[in-house]
This record gives structure tokens, C-alpha cells and sequence, in this order.
């Protein structure tokens, strides 16, 4: 598949560095002369903009984290006056005040380019009818790869999310050829299909990108089966952009990182303290050509491993691991640290799950208590009260294998888990804070 963009995306490794110099030189100029958070930032660790002589000076420069963010609500961290800001994103803000990020003019230029990489990457061409699953609203995922395709000049159908039917009859009416979405929507699109006799592998339907939450190998297996396509995953956030971050090419082996706009470091979660390439680690980001809303070593809370060997497609840029990590996301569960991707994994390894669970953590006494509920296809259950026991025995085990825990298993008909068109709720911590 072409390359979008050859002379950023396979530039060599050297001019590169070169170049996220220069940038990273401009953007701390930027933020000490027009954002007073991170003029006091560098003023209190005695850093000033000319200190910057090399990349790896990067880390002379203060963390950012949602805190900072959410202090600064709404406009504080701007670099730019209003009358500059042509659109305005935020969170969902569901635990708190949500972070609001600014675009010029020349960000969603910026933005629309860096997703027209993705979408290219995927392989989606000007002949393609893409239809977007994606929340629109202040939500940066539907419209940041909206604009993108439509760049790369492929037909856009910005459907929105929900109403699956709809989407499932537009498939069928327009002919739709890609799909932008979530992973777990996307499978709830192949079991509606499946329920309303549609054999959507008979479509012209041939890829899907997709985003907004972690899925792991056993997903993408499940989502290019039952729909018939080539899965790729991207990467992005609101803080920091939102999609265009990273993106996998046709080869699947990890997700392109554009470098040219962001510096990407790999740190230890604990101590902040920098990680070689190879190590799994916290990602941290900070924008290189970001006007309006530009960040300095913004902590994601993601868990990844940064890879810099070139890739068959030609790209030069260095590639990350899909996240199925973070380090907020972890549960500690009578002593153990228990991530849900575990979990998901542990239960994808077991013929007859779905996948659609539920991770619910309870507290009996001063006893942590997990259970895990799971769909099972519907031949899966069995008049006899021994097979199921067997089955519930066999999946508890593959848990245990992973994470070394004991859980309850609870078997649900297939429906019975919450499906939803945006992010999948995988987790219900009931246990009392401390």
C-alpha cells in the first residue's frame, strides 16, 4: 500500500532526530513566552528554553498530567488568544471538570494530515465508502479521522453511533467498503448482523480502523472473522491531539508513531525515570508543532513498548504495542495487581466465550471478591449440570493460569452483557474507597 506522506514517514532515522530537535527547541519557546503554567513549571525547576541543545534534554522539562489540566479549566493552558481557536474538543468529564483542548487554523491541518496517514496505512484509498461508527459531538474521534479520510479522498458516511440496525441497512444500501469505530462495537455489528441474517462477508466491506479502547490479538481474530475484513488499530488522545497518534499499517505489527509532530518517550510508571527501547513503560508525549493547546511530556498512563527497527511497508518511524494497559486501570485484588486485558485474554483462549464480560469486584468482610461474567454462545449450554460445571471449572482455571487469582465465573446468555457504540465497560469496582 502507498505511503501518504514518504517524506516524513520513511525520512531517515537521523534527519528525523534533527528535525524533532528544532521543533522541540520552538514548542518550549512557545510555551514559556505564551502559557503561564508552564512558564512557573520551568521557572521553579531553573529551566529555560535555550537549555534545550539536544533531544534528550526533553528531560529537563516538568511532567504534565490531567491534573494540570483540569486545574487550568477551561482555556488556561491556551498558547493562543480565542479569536485564534477555530474548534474546541473536550472529555466526556465523568469524573470531574472534562479537559478542554483548542485547534487553529494550522492544528486541524496538522490533525487532518496525520489521519489521512492513518486511514492510508490501513488502506483506504479515494475509492472507498467509509462509514463512521464514532460519536461525533465534542468527542475528537469521529471528526479527527472524519476530515482525514476525507483528505485522503475517499467517499465519508459520518453515521454516528448506535442504531445498529440503520448502520447495518447503510452497509447493505451504500455499499460501504471500511468502517471507523471501536473494536467492541464492531463485534456487536457482526452479532446483529448474524441475528438479522445478514452475511455481511458477503459485502463489499473490506477493512476496518479501529480505536477508543484497548483490544488485544483474540479480538482482532474474532472482528476480521465474523465481518470479513482487515482490522487495524490506531492510537490517539485528546490531550494531546486526539487520532492521527499512531496507526498499524497492512502488516499489523505495530502502530506507526508520527514523530515528526509528537517526541514519544518510554519512562518507568513509578519513578518517571527514562526506559530503554524494548522495555515496557508508561508513554509519555509531548506535542512538537501543537498551536493552540500544546503539551510538555503529558503522562498518558498508557503501558506500551516503543520499537525503532524499520518495517516492511517502508516506514521509517518508530512503532509502539497496542495498549492494553495503563497503570490507573490496574486492580489490586487481594494483594495481586490484575489488569482486564489479562482477563480478556484468559478468556478468549476458551472456546465457546464471547467476547463481551463483565469484571465485577466486590469486598465480603476484608475479603476482596471477583467474579467475572461471561457470555457463552448459546450451544455452550448444556442440560446437564455437569458439563456447565466443567466449563465454568475450565475458564476459572485459563483466569487463575493468567492472573493468578481465584474467580467466580458466571455464565450469561448471549445480549445479556451492556453493548454500547462507544467505549466498552469492562469493569465494576463496588468495593467501598478507602
Amino acid at each position: 500500500m502507498p505511503v501518504w506522506n514518504p517524506e516524513y514517514e520513511t525520512m531517515p532515522r537521523e534527519a528525523l532526530e534533527e528535525l524533532q530537535l528544532r521543533r522541540l527547541k520552538s514548542t518550549v519557546a512557545w510555551v514559556y513566552e505564551r502559557v503561564p503554567y508552564y512558564r512557573e513549571a520551568l521557572d521553579a525547576r531553573g529551566v529555560k528554553p535555550r537549555d534545550i541543545r539536544s533531544v534528550d534534554d526533553v528531560r529537563l522539562l516538568p511532567f504534565t498530567d490531567k491534573t494540570a489540566l483540569r486545574d487550568t479549566y477551561p482555556f488556561g493552558m491556551f498558547a493562543v488568544p480565542m479569536e485564534q481557536v477555530v474548534r474546541v474538543h473536550s472529555s466526556s468529564g465523568t469524573t470531574g471538570k472534562p479537559i478542554v483542548v483548542g485547534y487553529t487554523k494550522g492544528d486541524l491541518n496538522t490533525w487532518t494530515e496525520l489521519t489521512a496517514r492513518i486511514a492510508s496505512a490501513a488502506g483506504v484509498t479515494a475509492h472507498d465508502r467509509v462509514q463512521m461508527l464514532f460519536l461525533y459531538g465534542m468527542f475528537t474521534g469521529g471528526w479527527g479521522m472524519h476530515y482525514g479520510i476525507e483528505r485522503v479522498g475517499a467517499t465519508v458516511f459520518p453515521a454516528g453511533a448506535g442504531n445498529t440496525e440503520r448502520q447495518l441497512m447503510m452497509m447493505q444500501d451504500f455499499g460501504t467498503t471500511a468502517i471507523v469505530g471501536t473494536p467492541s462495537y464492531a463485534l456487536y455489528l457482526a452479532e446483529v448482523a448474524e441475528a438479522e441474517g445478514i452475511d455481511v462477508t458477503a459485502l463489499p466491506l473490506r477493512v476496518g480502523l479501529f480505536g477508543g479502547e484497548p483490544s488485544g490479538e483474540a479480538m482482532r481474530a474474532e472482528i476480521e472473522r465474523r465481518l470479513g475484513i482487515l482490522a487495524t488499530d490506531n492510537y490517539g488522545l485528546s490531550e494531546v491531539m486526539g487520532p492521527g497518534v499512531s496507526g498499524e499499517c497492512e502488516h499489523q505489527c505495530g502502530l506507526h508513531m508520527a514523530e515528526d509532530h509528537f517526541l514519544f518517550e518510554i519512562v518507568d510508571p513509578k519513578t518517571g525515570e527514562p526506559l530503554p527501547d524494548g522495555e515496557e513503560g508508561e508513554l509519555v508525549i509531548t506535542t512538537l508543532t501543537k498551536e493552540a493547546f500544546p503539551v510538555i511530556r503529558y503522562r498518558t498512563h498508557d503501558l506500551t513498548v516503543i520499537e525503532t527497527a524499520p518495517c516492511a511497508c517502508g516506514r521509517t518511524l518508530a512503532r509502539m504495542r497496542k495498549v492494553r494497559k495503563r497503570t490507573d486501570d490496574m486492580l489490586i485484588v487481594r494483594g495481586v495487581n490484575v489488569y482486564p486485558s489479562q482477563i480478556e485474554d484468559a478468556l478468549l483462549q476458551v472456546e465457546g466465550v464471547e467476547p463481551h464480560y463483565l469484571i465485577v469486584v466486590d469486598r465480603t468482610g476484608a475479603m476482596d471478591t471477583l467474579e467475572v461474567r461471561i457470555e457463552v454462545a448459546e450451544e455452550m449450554f448444556s442440560d446437564m449440570m455437569s458439563d456447565m460445571v466443567a466449563f465454568t471449572r475450565r475458564v476459572s482455571d485459563r483466569i487463575h493460569s493468567v492472573v493468578g487469582l481465584h474467580a467466580k465465573v458466571t455464565l450469561v446468555e448471549p445480549g445479556t452483557i451492556e453493548r454500547t457504540a462507544g467505549k466498552a465497560r469492562h469493569v465494576v469496582d463496588n468495593r467501598p474507597s478507602e
